[in-house]
């Protein structure tokens, strides 16, 4: 792998731009013939379609989809049409965006980082045969969580893992299984519940059974007995405390501060025949973005993702983190106003950046989802459109500051203190005491 660097894309060939340039030009003279006053002109730079569908999982980190739809901002940017469908899996999602709205399946989701590069380098895919993607923007950061059954409410266990690891120990030895769950192999979960058990000793692939459950089935299956921990977004964390299975061990941003999170993923096929229209959903949810993360709206955004149609949970169990106000069900243990409540715009929250994406693949070559050799640079290069963001960000005339001035957001340090420096990927593989991939 190498360092990123910042990409061009030019999009058109020369004589393509011409032969567009000249029927432009034909098409609005005789938009001007028609109409003198020069009506209408602007509607022929509009979206090419007015509708798209785009998945999502019921979390609350899909909230500014559900924003932009409640809110009208997809219709104000010329895509009324846009239907945010909820899924039920993120192997559905998977499933749904190779078919395509074409196949009756999605265009587009709210998704899980590392999955389109997953689906774009066939590694997920049915006969691994690759369904090209784009991430168009971030969705948010921090604000997952890693929460732990009941039965080591004593250990209170938090982010040492070394005295979680010696009572799975003895559950293993007393012929018990121990399992932890995420929601999709690969994913945002799996590599922040891999790094939390890895960084106390715990092999996430030998000392313990990492299973699959989608989100919203989370704690039913807690509550039986069916996993010791799992990682997942909100509701799921804070509805198992107030059912009293389980507690909260850590959010996702103690592990790292100001993490990536969800995407908004694209089929390739859909943005490169619908440019205009990919600009116009970006521009929406940026909008949403921005609404989401204003404190005068937590309440309302609370209420929205609460409704039958989006999250569908009582709104209990999503205002409080909504907020920031994070109890973890442990005895003592409240924190008011987080520093890693959910970012949906703030401190860059919306741009992809591309430095983040290498470190996803980084850490799928350490679990084995891609191979060490694997041209990291290139595949970035393929699916992240950062270029795309910053013309959306442009024509909503965001302002500078708002905008990041690189493609890389530098060295990012861990709670264990491991440091990841895009400039040298393998030398954060080489650091990592556990891991499947072979670092020369």
């Amino acid at each position: 792998m190498t360092a990123i660097a910042t990409k061009t894309r030019c999009g058109v060939s020369r004589r393509a731009f011409l032969k567009t340039t000249v029927g432009t030009a034909a098409l609005v003279g005789a938009l001007q013939a028609k109409f003198p006053a020069g009506v209408h002109i602007a509607e022929a730079a509009g979206p090419e379609v007015t509708k798209a569908n785009l998945g999502f999982i019921a979390l609350t980190d899909a909230g500014a989809l559900f924003v932009a739809k409640d809110k009208g901002f997809f219709a104000k940017h010329g895509m009324p049409g846009v239907e945010v469908q909820k899924q039920a899996s993120w192997g559905a999602t998977r499933d749904n965006l190779v078919l395509g709205s074409e196949g009756n399946g999605i265009d587009g989701a709210h998704i899980l980082t590392p999955m389109p590069y997953l689906i774009s380098a066939g590694k997920v895919t049915q006969n691994n045969v690759p369904t090209p993607m784009y991430i168009l923007a971030r969705l948010n950061l921090d604000a997952q969580a890693i929460s732990v059954a009941k039965e080591y409410a004593d250990l209170k266990v938090g982010l040492d893992t070394k005295p979680f690891k010696e009572a799975l120990e003895k559950k293993k030895a007393a012929g018990k299984p121990v399992k932890a769950a995420m929601t999709f192999p690969g994913g945002t979960h799996d590599l922040w519940i891999r790094y939390w058990l890895a960084a106390g000793g715990i092999d996430p692939d030998k000392d313990i059974e990492t299973i699959v459950v989608p989100p919203p089935q989370m704690v039913a299956n807690m509550k039986v007995g069916t996993m010791d921990c799992f990682c997942v977004c909100e509701p799921w964390n804070l509805q198992l405390i107030h059912q009293n299975i389980g507690y909260t061990a850590i959010t996702t941003g103690e592990l790292w501060n100001k993490h990536p999170e969800k995407s908004l993923g694209m089929r390739a096929a859909w943005v490169d025949k619908n440019p205009s229209a990919a600009k116009a959903l970006v521009m929406a949810v940026m909008e949403a973005q921005q609404w989401c993360d204003q404190p005068e709206n937590q309440g309302e955004l609370a209420a929205i993702m609460a409704k039958r149609q989006w999250i569908n949970a009582p709104v209990e169990d999503i205002l409080d983190r909504t907020k920031g106000k994070f109890d973890y069900g442990l005895p003592g243990k409240v924190v008011e106003n987080s520093p890693h409540i959910m970012k949906y715009w703030r401190d860059f929250a919306s741009y992809p950046f591309q430095s983040h994406e290498l470190w996803f693949i980084t850490e799928d070559i350490r679990w084995g989802k891609f191979e060490p050799d694997v041209d990291a640079k290139a595949l970035i290069n393929k699916v992240n459109r950062e270029d795309l963001w910053r013309a959306a960000a442009k024509e909503l005339n965001v302002p500078t500051d708002q905008i990041p001035t690189s493609t890389s957001r530098g060295k990012e340090t861990f709670f264990d203190g491991k440091v990841f420096d895009p400039e040298d990927p393998r030398a954060y593989l080489k650091s990592l005491a556990i891991k499947r991939a072979e670092i020369g």
